[in-house]
């Protein structure tokens, strides 16, 4: 992902949601096409636990196989068990392969991985998260270290984590919706600002772009889609981005309104920031869905992102089980509470 110009204004809303358990009547209300009372029913719901440690040892497995850069054999092996896994959740797994061509030239194979779950409900929704990490460690403070790899702990792996550990749990747990969990390829080889090749567009998230002009399904259609990019940062904060804000802002606020109302107030800001390109945008622009990001933003940093943001430190060592938790219990509340909505 790339950030565009960085503008945080704080906005201090709360906002509390209360789920009824049995049903209300509308006092008197009648219906203006048949004069019946109008009655609405909420449907009480019990919300799976979303298990941290296994998110977090999802995200070590992936840090195993090393840097998940594009052409290695990380990258091979990693998308071979991220495809396997999803098999033991769930018999509707499609691998959608083609091949791109990056900024400098090179032509690479990848693999976009989506594992569906209820696929005969047409009342559908996606979460995704990008698999692969980054080529080039081109923010790190060592000039040395710039053509090195990143392990892409935060940055990949994370919100892989997240959503194999959501597969795990959807397949003990039926939800009440269609699920479509997305894991994007080649999302991270964007063009460095530093580079010597001449500046190119649209050189970010290679596998949405292609997943956006090319669904895995005919005519595939969701109601809205969340996309997870750095989520297991310790004391991450997560901001209201512009890109999500001009085409999904309800969703935004839904998703936002349901982890304050969790308990995640402290990574879940009302704050505004900036407009951003990250495979969300394309599926804005292209798909035409309203896909909104959950991304980790940090105003002290100079990139405006997690502070080892495409450097050699993004490891395991700044994964966090209670960031984990918080994403992952808010999705699966924002899921299994959708039948209210």
């Amino acid at each position: 992902m790339i950030l565009k110009p960085f503008f945080p204004i704080t906005v201090g809303t709360v906002i509390t949601i209360i789920i009824i358990s049995t049903f209300v009547s509308c006092g008197g209300c009648k219906n203006k096409k048949t004069g019946d009372d109008t009655i609405k029913a909420y449907v009480n719901v019990n919300v799976p636990d979303f298990i941290a440690d296994s998110a977090y040892s999802f995200v070590e497995k992936q840090l195993v196989f090393g840097p998940r850069a594009l052409g290695t054999t990380a990258h091979e092996k990693c998308a071979d068990y991220l495809t396997s896994k999803f098999k033991t959740y769930t018999k509707n797994v499609i691998v959608q392969e083609t091949k791109v061509k990056t900024f400098d030239g090179k032509i690479f194979p990848i693999k976009n991985i989506i594992a569906s779950f209820s696929p005969e409900i047409n009342n559908r929704i996606f979460i995704c998260a990008h698999w692969d990490s980054r080529s080039f460690a081109d923010n790190d403070p060592d000039v040395k270290k710039h053509k090195t790899p990143i392990p892409g702990a935060n940055d990949g792996a994370s919100g892989v984590g997240v959503i194999m550990e959501l597969a795990r749990l959807l397949n003990i747990n039926k939800p009440p919706i269609g699920i479509d969990l997305i894991l994007f390829d080649a999302e991270d080889y964007g063009q460095p600002q530093k580079s010597d090749f001449p500046e190119q567009e649209d050189t970010w998230c290679l596998g949405s772009q292609y997943w956006a002009k090319n669904p895995h399904k005919k005519g595939y259609f969701a109601k809205y889609g969340i996309l997870l990019d750095m989520v297991g940062a310790k004391e991450a904060t997560f901001t209201m981005d512009g890109t999500s804000m001009q085409y999904a802002s309800d969703i935004m606020k839904r998703v936002w309104d349901t982890a304050v109302s969790a308990g995640y107030s402290d990574y879940f800001l009302y704050s505004k920031t900036g407009d951003m390109i990250d495979d969300h945008l394309y599926i804005n622009k292209i798909a035409k869905i309203p896909t909104i990001d959950i991304i980790h933003r940090d105003s002290s940093t100079p990139s405006g992102f997690y502070k080892y943001w495409h450097t050699v430190k993004d490891d395991i060592n700044g994964i966090n089980k209670n960031t984990l938790k918080a994403v992952g219990q808010t999705l699966l509340t924002v899921i299994f509470e959708d039948v209210n909505s």
